[in-house]
């Protein structure tokens, strides 16, 4: 079972954003507070055809990702965060 990240602490290191632009190699992020960053991407990423298909459909989408703010990546568990077993 997995908890969502907005019930975190670590939604402070996460912001909402909208895919703005997708033509490789580079994808632009537009963020819940207007600010467009680059994302950064991974070597596997850039070379997988299926991502840059996955980010097409998610930019017409307009679908909300998450992305963390110091690396400007996207999590790999999207909005939820798996649960710690003690």
């Amino acid at each position: 079972m997995s908890t969502l990240l907005d019930d975190t602490k670590m939604i402070k290191n996460v912001v909402s954003a909208q895919l703005a632009k997708v033509f490789y190699p580079f994808i632009m992020i537009k963020t819940e507070d207007g600010q467009y960053w680059q994302l950064n991407l991974s070597n596997k990423e850039r070379h997988d055809p299926l991502f840059w298909e996955s980010m097409k459909l998610i930019m017409r989408s307009k679908i909300w990702i998450p992305v963390g703010r110091k690396y400007h990546q996207t999590l790999d568990d999207g909005w939820q965060v798996p649960r710690q077993e003690a």
